[in-house]
């Protein structure tokens, strides 16, 4: 998989790299970025053309800014003759969590654009992996869809062995480097978090951080928020709802607009009020904080309390007296269809709940976000899918399945022999979602009042684009089955 290389002139190269050094540290690197660009034209027809990756965590200082970045990959193909064709712009993504096949940017270019560059560019390895299981699958893509990568500053090209065996080593390296990251993150946490001085973190409601004269930080009262938590202590341990206080909070302006029964517990449920170090503890999908304790088996105190532990016990018991006992949340979600099923009133996705009635049943129904309340609760979701489901088959069911196949020019569709009806039959609802998600097909949900009767009347419309036939082309690429 050998790539011509169509080298500038003799002596080109080092001007190009004095005057962009000089116009770099002059603060003019978008005039120098154009003026690569403009370069690019003179290149032969057939000139490899080159996808530039750039990514960053977290811009600080001390690390190298996306714009550096992308100049001097411009840089690079310029001296190598490849055409800059587009640029994949990933910030705030980390290397270690997000491989480059589940990147907003990157993503979709090497899922659904490979025929369109020959080349993947990227400063440092690390800034394209962090993981060598990463580095191994970008190599075996490819090498099966005839690409190469090149590094600004390691030298890989995967146009020989040794390249190969070199991005495979310095991706290790990169590995090793996350985990020491990582491991340093924890270190220190464990650390902070037996400390009585505020290191880290962000504090609860009703504090806020503090220094002393030696420039230590410590957690000192927001003596309005210790106000409000006090106010709402005395009225809960009178029987007041949550709904209740957040009406009275937000009509006084104590509270902005945003707050919300739900959030206005969990600060009242936050044992760190007690002034006490907390950490997170997750459970399913239940998150709770707990008190972290001391090597003599206490809680750590780091700040002054808010609420004695009397007082917290004695609103926690007044809490849990007016509390419903929620379902665990389901790992696969609730909704079926998310996505597919929309409020005709607001426009937003209808979800599927779970509640308890007086009896102790459960019982489940539909809502939306944007409308009052939900609007008039959907009863019985699994009324409203096997509607919908009807309604999809009757449009759908019959269209033929083709599935995308890489061949040396491009994309091509090739038939499976098999309806939509019989791929969802065998694939099951879950597939069938996300098809009708990607073919961007949509179904209305309209809840309408009946007089003297408690449940609303639900009729459904299903929305189908013209396109929907060519845009539920099932894809599958060489990262289909990886994390």
């Amino acid at each position: 998989m050998s790539l011509p290389r169509f080298p500038p002139r003799a002596g080109e190269m080092a001007h190009c790299i004095t005057r962009y050094r000089s116009e770099s540290n002059n603060g003019n690197v978008s005039a120098y970025g154009r003026k690569l660009e403009n370069d690019e034209r003179l290149l032969p027809a057939d000139a490899p053309r080159a996808l530039l990756s750039v990514r960053l965590s977290v811009l600080t200082e001390s690390t190298t800014s996306p714009a550096r970045q992308e100049l001097d990959l411009r840089l690079l193909a310029r001296e190598r003759g490849y055409r800059v064709v587009g640029v994949a712009r990933d910030l705030n993504v980390s290397a270690t969590r997000v491989p480059p096949w589940r990147r907003p940017q990157l993503g979709p270019w090497l899922r659904d654009r490979a025929p369109d560059f020959d080349v993947l560019l990227f400063w440092k390895m690390d800034r394209l992996v962090r993981r060598a299981a990463d580095l191994t699958a970008m190599i075996s893509w490819c090498m099966r869809f005839g690409k190469n990568l090149v590094s600004g500053n390691d030298p890989i090209d995967l146009s020989t062995e040794a390249g190969k065996e070199l991005a495979a080593l310095v991706g290790s390296i990169a590995e090793i480097e996350a985990a020491n990251t990582g491991t340093r993150v924890a270190s220190l946490w464990n650390h902070t978090k037996t400390q009585t001085e505020w290191l880290v973190g962000k504090p609860a409601y009703g504090y806020a951080i503090a220094q002393d004269a030696k420039g230590r930080s410590f957690l000192t009262i927001d003596e309005a928020a210790r106000r409000v938590l006090q106010w709402c202590h005395t009225r809960v341990v009178r029987g007041a709802s949550a709904r209740r206080l957040v009406r009275v909070l937000v009509r006084a302006g104590v509270c902005g607009p945003g707050l919300t029964p739900a959030t206005l517990l969990r600060r009242l449920r936050h044992p760190a009020l007690m002034g006490y170090r907390v950490e997170e503890e997750k459970n399913g999908g239940v998150r709770r904080s707990r008190l972290v304790l001391g090597r003599d088996g206490r809680p750590i105190r780091v700040a002054e309390a808010i609420f004695s532990e009397q007082q917290f016990q004695e609103l926690q018991s007044a809490l849990d007296r007016r509390s419903k006992a929620q379902p665990t949340r389901r790992p696969d979600g609730a909704t079926v269809f998310l996505g597919v099923l929309v409020c005709a009133d607001c426009r937003t996705n209808m979800t599927a709940h779970r509640s308890r009635s007086n009896t102790g049943k459960y019982y489940e129904y539909l809502r939306c976000r944007a409308c009052p309340k939900g609007g008039q609760g959907a009863p019985d979701p699994h009324t409203v899918y096997a509607r919908l489901t009807a309604d999809v088959l009757s449009a759908l069911g019959d269209e033929p399945v083709h599935v995308r196949r890489y061949a040396e020019d491009g994309w091509v569709r090739i038939p499976t022999g098999r309806s939509f009806r019989q791929h969802w039959a065998q694939e099951g609802t879950a597939t069938m979602a996300a098809d009708l998600r990607r073919a961007g097909v949509t179904c209305k949900v309209t809840r309408t009042k009946v007089r003297k009767v408690r449940a609303p009347r639900i009729d459904i419309e299903l929305v189908v684009p013209e396109d929907a036939p060519r845009r539920l082309l099932i894809t599958t690429d060489e990262f289909t089955a990886r994390p």
